[in-house]
Order: structure tokens, then C-alpha cells, then sequence
């Protein structure tokens, strides 16, 4: 294939992802903050710090079942040390509708900090954050955003490459001295030059965290295609294997209750933590999963990447009605293909290396939005050359004779 068809294949990929990757950019940046935001925006959803331990989550998980007798708890999840998070559900859906998905505890009381259908504008500002996650991760579209983001995330991946390609001479002759122009940028000349400058020599110094960005998003939004690579290229066993082995059809109240279920959690995490040489720490979630029939028990361990990331912890799962053990996951340490996606996350998700690493983040986020702009200047500056050429060419032309037939 020529470079001519890299050029062509490069502009059009390009073109077709510009305004999405506008949208992930910017949102993106503001998600390398979204900690922060969210209790800048919603402080009520967050508790003020008390003396002494706080609950467990079983305490919590029936705290929550008293406050909403028409809901179900899905999952209670530390998310922050003031701050305790519970994904319901109504338990008769065909019956009943509980108008929120999401309920707020203080970790040290039990009481009620607040309830939201995730990412519904519609309640008002303390959706704002919720809403710009589901912006980027799915277009705020369901399921065809979500896939519309996979596909291009698989194009944005390859388009890495070729983009990388093309700054590249054709010549290999004096090859370095010739490719050093393309991590510059030349601020004294023009508009377009400049434009240009900033859209090459930018994917150039930052090309490795681009990639790193559009294969998280596969990740994230095409599980198949990454699955499929990351098994030939690694050690790896992916969540959909674990569901894959996992009862289905249960969907009924478990035998083990909330506190039955905490303790065998402790218990197997324990057993599972001795013979594979890890130590724990907190626990983080504790969540059942009813259509299989199947508890979660999520720690921090040493096995983490760091105390942010999340998800990111030790789990076990283990049956609902006999309490036998049915897998356990660490983030790092078991495969290498799962030790490299928890990193893909975490570093996606600006989960490691503290503040520093969440700017990095956010300016990458802009970067991207740049390169897109960029890029669209150059492509219209191009075609409206060429349509001048044409049409200078056209007038210039001589007159065609006429074919009388």
C-alpha cells in the first residue's frame, strides 16, 4: 500500500472521529477530577467525620433495605472514606419503580445522605458528574452510544499508527535529521503552519499515552476485540469467563443473608489471601449479583495498584446458597494479562501516581480535543485549496469543442 492511501485513510478515520473524540476529550478532562467535582458540586452526598469505627457493609446493606422496603441492594461500596455508596433495585420491576438507582449512607450512622438515577439531569445538579461520565463512556445513548464509542475506540487504535507513520520521511537518507522537524513546531510562522506544527509534533511527544488512551477505550467499550487481542498476546482471563462458569437464571433472595455472607466473604478472603501470599486491608464492596446467585467480597490488598483505584481491590465470589468459592480476582499478581488491564484502567481512569498524574490527564484530555480541531483545519484548508486549484484550472482551460452527433 502506498503512503498516498495512509494519507487517505488517515484524513477520512480522522474526519469521522473528530467530533466524538471532542466530546471524550473534554469530558475526559473533567473525569481526571471527578473525585474532586463530585463533592465540590454535591457535598451533601458526603458525611461529616465521626469518632470510632464505622459500620460494616452488611450493617449497611440492611440499613439501606429499612430505608427503601421496596428496593433491593445490589451492591454497598466504600467510595469514599465519608462516603457510602448503594446500587439498588425495585424488587418487583414489572410492579414497582423506586425513581433512583443510587443511595448515599454516612459510613458511622446509617443515615441518608441522598438518592439519584444516575446521570438523570433532570434531578438536578448533583447528576452533573454522573451525567458527563455517561457523556463520555457512552454518549449519554445507551447501548448505541456505547457501541458507536467501541467501534471508533478500534479505529482511533489503529489510526495511532498510521498517524505515526506518516510523520515519518520518505527517505531514509539523513532519516533523523529529516524526521526531527516533526516534533516541532515552528510558532513564527503561519496560522496553518503553526495548525499543522501543533497536530503532528503533539501525537508525536505524546503518542505513547494516545495509545494507551484509544486501547483502554477498546477496553472499555469493545470488549470482544480486546479480549481477542489481549488473549494472544498474554496470560489472561477475562470477567466475562468468570460470569461464563457462573448459575444462571436464580434471581431469587439468597440463603446466605447480608451478614452470613460478610463473614464467609472475610473467611474466604482470608484462606484465598494465605495460600496465594497477599495481605489484606479494608473491605470495599460487598454486592450480590442475583441473576447468578452470587456474593462479591472486594478488599484492599497488597496486590493494588493504589488505594484510588477502583476497581481495583482483591475479590471473591462465592455462591449465594452454600457459601463454596467460585472465583477469586486480583488486580496484579495472577495473570499478566490482567495485571496489564488493571494498569490500562487505572491509568485511563487517572487512578495512580496522585494529583500530578490527574493534570497530565486533563491536559491529555485537551490534547485530544486539539488534534481533532486540528486536524479539521488542516483537511478544510486542503480541500479549499484544491477547489481553487480546480477552479483556477477550469477557467483557465480552453473552451471544449462541440459534438454534434
Amino acid at each position: 500500500m502506498t503512503r498516498a492511501f495512509f494519507v487517505w485513510l488517515h484524513r477520512w478515520i480522522g474526519l469521522a472521529m473528530a467530533g466524538f473524540l471532542v466530546i471524550v476529550g473534554l469530558t475526559g478532562s473533567l473525569l481526571a477530577f471527578n473525585s474532586e467535582l463530585e463533592r465540590l458540586i454535591s457535598p451533601q452526598l458526603f458525611a461529616q467525620a465521626h469518632a470510632g469505627p464505622p459500620f460494616d457493609l452488611a450493617t449497611l446493606a440492611e440499613r439501606a433495605e429499612t430505608l427503601v422496603p421496596r428496593g433491593r441492594v445490589e451492591e454497598v461500596s466504600v467510595t469514599a472514606p465519608d462516603q457510602i455508596l448503594v446500587r439498588m433495585s425495585p424488587r418487583d420491576e414489572a410492579a414497582q419503580q423506586l425513581g433512583f438507582d443510587e443511595l448515599f449512607l454516612d459510613p458511622w450512622t446509617g443515615a441518608e445522605l441522598g438518592r439519584r438515577t444516575a446521570g438523570d439531569l433532570s434531578q438536578g445538579v448533583v447528576n452533573l458528574m454522573p451525567f458527563i461520565y455517561d457523556l463520555h463512556w457512552r454518549l449519554a445513548m445507551g447501548n448505541g452510544g456505547f457501541w458507536i464509542l467501541g467501534i471508533l475506540a478500534v479505529f482511533w487504535t489503529i489510526d495511532c499508527f498510521i498517524g505515526f507513520y506518516l510523520t515519518m520521511p520518505v527517505s531514509r537518507a539523513k532519516f533523523w535529521s529529516r524526521w526531527k522537524p516533526s516534533w516541532l513546531v515552528k510558532w513564527r510562522s503561519g496560522a496553518f503552519r503553526v495548525n499543522f506544527d501543533l497536530h503532528r509534533a503533539s501525537g508525536l511527544w505524546l503518542w505513547p499515552m494516545l495509545f494507551v488512551f484509544a486501547w483502554s477505550s477498546v477496553m472499555m467499550d469493545m470488549r470482544p476485540v480486546y479480549e481477542w487481542v489481549t488473549r494472544r498476546v498474554f496470560d489472561y482471563r477475562s470477567f466475562r469467563d468468570v460470569v461464563a462458569i457462573l448459575p444462571k437464571g436464580q434471581d431469587e433472595p439468597p440463603r446466605l443473608g447480608w451478614r452470613a455472607a460478610q463473614a464467609r466473604g472475610e473467611a474466604l478472603m482470608s484462606e484465598q489471601a494465605a495460600a496465594h501470599g497477599f495481605e489484606t486491608r479494608a473491605p470495599i464492596v460487598l454486592a450480590y449479583h442475583a441473576r447468578f446467585g452470587a456474593y462479591a467480597y472486594e478488599v484492599r490488598s497488597s496486590r493494588d495498584l493504589e488505594d484510588r483505584s477502583r476497581p481495583g481491590g482483591a475479590t471473591v465470589m462465592f455462591d449465594g446458597a452454600t457459601g463454596a468459592l467460585i472465583a477469586l480476582l486480583t488486580p496484579t499478581g495472577q495473570r499478566v494479562g490482567n495485571t496489564v488491564e488493571t494498569w490500562l484502567y487505572a491509568l485511563h481512569m487517572a487512578r495512580v501516581f496522585g494529583t500530578p498524574y490527574q493534570i497530565f490527564v486533563c491536559v491529555i484530555g485537551l490534547v485530544v480535543a486539539m488534534l481533532s480541531g486540528t486536524g479539521v483545519v488542516i483537511w478544510w484548508k486542503k480541500r479549499s485549496a484544491r477547489l481553487s486549484r480546480k477552479a483556477r484550472d477550469a477557467a483557465g482551460a480552453p473552451p471544449q469543442p462541440m459534438i454534434v452527433k
